[in-house]
């Protein structure tokens, strides 16, 4: 029998979502930040699935059970930041009954950060783009940072609003986003060993992919691909790459493509657009130029250098 699907709910505004959890209207038409430790919301009121129109950004102190996000699942007790861009489909898992919910959540409309630089930068910001399981795990002191900047967010909406506040409450959200750009970067080298393993996993399947020639049939792996294969989002398959190695997944997927273009031009007899369709290129054109930009040769050069 077909499971029936749930239909997600879409929420449009601010005080949409205040309305919904029967929480106080927001201080402020865009931005709202929800201290959950005054404001309690029941668990069993979350829909089963939702999106939002404005960015989130939720701070759990502590957390036990599982938390839809994507196609994963938010799972760990330490604690840490969850970030979600608008459009991203939000969801909960069947049993939310050991679910914690959120210490602060912080919601943020588009629209309050037009004419402002972080309008545009925070797009910028690749954790906007991470599944659940990959949130920013924190330490102790990072916990008090964060904290201090939410505390400093909720004391500035609590205020009497005037000409400065909008941009005081602009740039402590874009501290915040700074800071999770640091400490993602210290998450990335403090779990090395199951970045490397990642890292490890990802040349087998390059290797792989073009040992089998997948690439006759479905053209070149694409940086999808590979985040689809290792289960992680393309965002921070990147992102963790480039903390390790200075180069992004499609870089990566560069390095292989010459690797395996020197094998064939230096051990076989295939042209080079023969090479080239092999790989995966639909023109041989775009082959000798990534090849030449690569190794400062052509195809033909490198293969007359190792003769």
């Amino acid at each position: 029998m077909k499971k029936t699907e749930i239909p997600r709910r879409k929420f449009e505004s601010l005080s949409e979502v205040h309305r919904f959890f029967e929480i106080p209207q927001p201080l402020h038409p865009l931005i709202s930040l929800i201290d959950h430790s005054k404001t309690p919301v029941e668990m069993r009121r979350f829909p089963h699935s939702h999106i939002l129109t404005f960015y989130k950004i939720a701070y759990k102190a502590k957390l036990s059970g599982k938390f839809k996000y994507g196609q994963g699942y938010y799972d760990f007790d330490e604690g840490g930041l969850l970030f979600a861009a608008p459009g991203q489909v939000i969801g909960t898992a069947d049993d939310m009954a050991e679910v914690e919910c959120s210490h602060y959540t912080l919601l943020i409309h588009p629209d309050f950060l037009i004419n402002h630089p972080l309008g545009k930068k925070i797009r910028q910001y690749g954790f906007f783009s991470y599944s659940a399981n990959e949130a920013l795990h924190l330490s102790e002191q990072e916990k008090k940072t964060v904290t201090a900047i939410f505390e400093i967010l909720l004391a500035e909406l609590n205020s009497r609003i005037d000409d400065f506040s909008q941009d005081v409450m602009i740039s402590q959200v874009e501290l915040l986003l700074n800071y999770a750009n640091r400490f993602y970067k210290r998450q990335f080298i403090t779990r090395k060993v199951s970045s490397n393993d990642l890292l490890q996993k990802m040349d087998e399947i390059l290797n792989d992919y073009f040992d089998r020639e997948t690439s006759l049939d479905k053209g070149l792996p694409t940086v999808h691909y590979l985040a689809e294969k290792l289960t992680v989002s393309s965002s921070y398959l990147s992102d963790m790459l480039r903390s390790l190695t200075d180069q992004n997944a499609q870089q990566h997927i560069h390095q292989k493509l010459i690797e395996k273009a020197k094998e064939k031009l230096s051990t076989t007899s295939l042209t080079v657009s023969e090479v080239a369709y092999e790989l995966g290129f639909e023109h041989p054109q775009s082959f000798s130029k990534l090849f030449k930009i690569k190794t400062s040769l052509s195809p033909l050069e490198f293969r007359r250098s190792f003769n």
